[in-house]
Formats: C-alpha cells, structure tokens, sequence
C-alpha cells in the first residue's frame, strides 16, 4: 500500500529544536555525558502549590469534559491577571484556553489566514512560526535584524514588510531566541505604524512574559497603544513562568470574533485542554510573579555567568540577556577558526567532539548564531561553554 501525504506537509520540516533535542538524549542514554542547552523547559519543579491545586482538584472530581474554551474560573483568574498585570479589560467571551500557547498560535493562524495572506514575522523567529504560517496556507515575510541593533525591527523596517496583503503581525517580547526585550518607546514607535493597517491582528506572544532582568521590564503593546486592542490577540500560558511545560496551558485573549473562530476550531481538534490542569493554571495565575522570585533570581545569575564566559571564547560576540533564559550568540568568528561550513556544522562539530547540544542560528533564520538555552543548573552551563572553548 502506498501512502499519500498531504501537500501541505512538504511546506514544514520538523522542529529542528526538538530534534537535536532528542538526538542529544539518544546520546546521553549511549552513556556519554551530554550536556543539552537546546530547549526552554526549566529545570526547576512545578511550585507545590500549583501541585496541590491539581491534586484537589482530581480529589474534587474535575476530570471530566470542561468547555471547549476553557472553564469560566480560569477565564476570570486570566482576566484578573490582564487587568492587575496591564491595567486591560477583557470579557470571559474574549478568553480562551489551550494546550499551550502553541496551540493558542496555531489556532490564531488557522483562524485568520486565507492562501496568499501575508504574516510578518521578525527574524530571528521562535521556529514554529513560519511553519503554522505555511500549514494555514499563508506568506511569511520576515524582517531581518542582526546583532548591532540588537535583533530588534525598527519602524522603517516594519513599515516596509506590511502591505495590503498583512493579516497577521508576531510580536514576541521578550524574545525567544535572542532574550532581547521592547522598551516602551520602542513599541510606541511600531505602534504607529501598526496603526496605519487596520486589516492587520496583531499577535503579542507574552510567554516570557515574567522572566525579565535587571533594568529590563516587561512592557504591554496595549499599554501604550489601548487604541489596537481591537486587534490585538495577546498569547500566553504557565509554561516557562511556573515550569509547566509538560501541564499543556496556554490562553489567548482578544476580540471575541477570533475568539469565537479558535474555539469552533478547538472543539474539533483537542476539545477543552485538561480539566485537572486548568485548575493548577488557576493557582498559577493566583501566585503571579511573586511567587517566581526564587526562579527569576537564579535565572539571572545563570545567564549572567554565561554571558561572561561565552563572550571571552574568541570568535563570539554575545548580546547579555534582558529576559527570557536565552543567549544568541553571533558565532561566524568561531565557524572560520574552527573550519566548518557554517552554523548548523558548527553545532554538530560541538556536539560530536564536545558533547553540548546547541540549536543552531539557522533554526531561527538567523545563520551565523546559535541559541543557548540556561534553562539548567550554573555549573553544567559553564562547563558546556569551558569545553567549546577547548576545542579552539
């Protein structure tokens, strides 16, 4: 028998994130000690008081079908938290819950793009977008930015990349992959030209949300430009905040048209996301960033300590973090001395002889760079970097 795969398959490849991610624990369980710096999944524990939240709740009997959007105390916990967090006011028919905000994108990309819309991605890219652009039929148009300014788009490039054709603008702050985060000015600027394309919904990808350093904090878009929220989708969930990776929460809030369109979508694909887990986002959102401080504060002295030895290994050029747990080094010093063709070589070559798993700058459409993840303890960061620098 022959089997035909779809052909809107051929338009995306598999996560390439995933996948050095499972070829590095292939590794490892061969007994080499690997170090894996490749995904952004917190090594630290669920809060016991998310765990106990989860476990009332299955005592309670919550593990039936909910909604398909989502159980109304969730909506109000996230509604709460919109409006404590950004002073935004939304309605429950304005909120809807997910599998993660994965799902919450893909959804939004399913919902609104026709074959031939165009969706503006700034590059480097969490690797997931231009694939759900692609699976939803649309047009990727990315905007290039580099090291010098910091991986961030500028108005004049922003302006340049929307047409006619935009239906869909990603804005993800702080940045997965390069940890850089808008300042208030800078959204103040890119609002402006938003606001000359009305057609265009505007997704704010707010994962990272919490995780912001020093100087650096977090600034909503609808904070300063309430007048796009009728077109603004904010995406979020309890992932990267309260190490839930594996819970599979996200949420969207935005105008209850898209709303409606994702959960007529939902309710023919996953239904509700888990009953159980709904009621551990509940005390999640009740914990807020308060009860992250520990984490934060780790997260910060990682990424510092990493930064300082990355940027003394000759050839790499490493912006510090403002928030996420990623660094984005440019790494094309590095390629040369070390004679491999490019960035994806490079970080098998590290992997093979240095046993440190790298996700390679190309994943992201930024070759030449790497992203490091320090979503794992001091120490094996820095021995990961102490044994690229050895093999120079």
């Amino acid at each position: 028998m022959t089997i035909t795969i779809a052909d809107r398959m051929s338009a995306v490849q598999a996560s390439p994130t995933m996948a050095l991610n499972a070829k590095a624990k292939t590794m490892a369980q061969a007994g080499q000690d690997i170090i894996n710096l490749t995904v952004g999944e917190p090594d630290f524990d669920t809060p016991d008081p998310i765990k106990k939240a989860a476990i009332q709740a299955i005592q309670d009997g919550a593990t039936k079908y909910t909604a398909p959007d989502g159980i109304l105390p969730l909506k109000y916990a996230i509604i709460k938290k919109l409006k404590e967090d950004h002073g935004l006011n939304y309605e429950p028919q304005e909120i809807i819950a997910s599998c993660g905000a994965k799902h919450s994108l893909y959804n939004i990309a399913m919902a609104v793009l026709n074959p031939g819309d165009e969706a503006v991605i700034p590059c480097p890219y969490w690797v997931s977008y231009p694939a759900m652009v692609a699976l939803a039929g649309g047009q990727s148009v990315m905007i290039e930015t580099d090291y010098d300014n910091s991986f961030k788009i500028t108005p004049s490039k922003l302006e340049a990349a929307m047409t006619d054709k935009t239906r869909l603008v990603f804005l993800n702050s702080p940045s997965n992959p390069t940890g850089m985060v808008y300042s208030r000015e800078e959204l103040q600027k890119l609002a402006k030209v938003l606001s000359a394309y009305p057609k265009a919904i505007i997704i704010c990808d707010d994962i990272y949300e919490y995780l912001t350093f020093g100087e650096h904090e977090f600034t909503h878009l609808l904070t300063v430009a309430p007048e796009l929220k009728d077109r603004t989708v904010i995406v979020n969930g309890v992932s990267k905040s309260y190490a839930m990776t594996g819970w599979r929460l996200g949420y969207a809030a935005g105008p209850k048209e898209l709303i409606l369109a994702m959960k007529k979508l939902q309710s023919h694909s996953t239904s509700n996301p888990c009953s159980i887990t709904q009621h551990a986002a509940i005390e999640a959102m009740t914990l807020g960033k308060a009860g992250i401080a520990d984490m934060l504060t780790t997260f910060e002295e990682r990424l510092s300590s990493a930064h300082e030895a990355l940027t003394s290994i000759p050839g790499v050029r490493a912006l510090p973090a403002q928030g996420a747990f990623y660094l984005f080094p440019e790494v094309h010093g590095l390629i040369e001395q070390l004679g491999v063709a490019d960035d994806i070589a490079l970080c098998e070559l590290i992997l093979e002889k240095a046993q440190v798993a790298l996700v390679p700058g190309t994943a992201f459409g930024s070759p030449g760079h790497c992203r490091i993840s320090c979503a794992v303890d001091k120490k094996r960061v820095n021995e990961a970097l102490s044994r690229i620098r050895a093999l120079l």
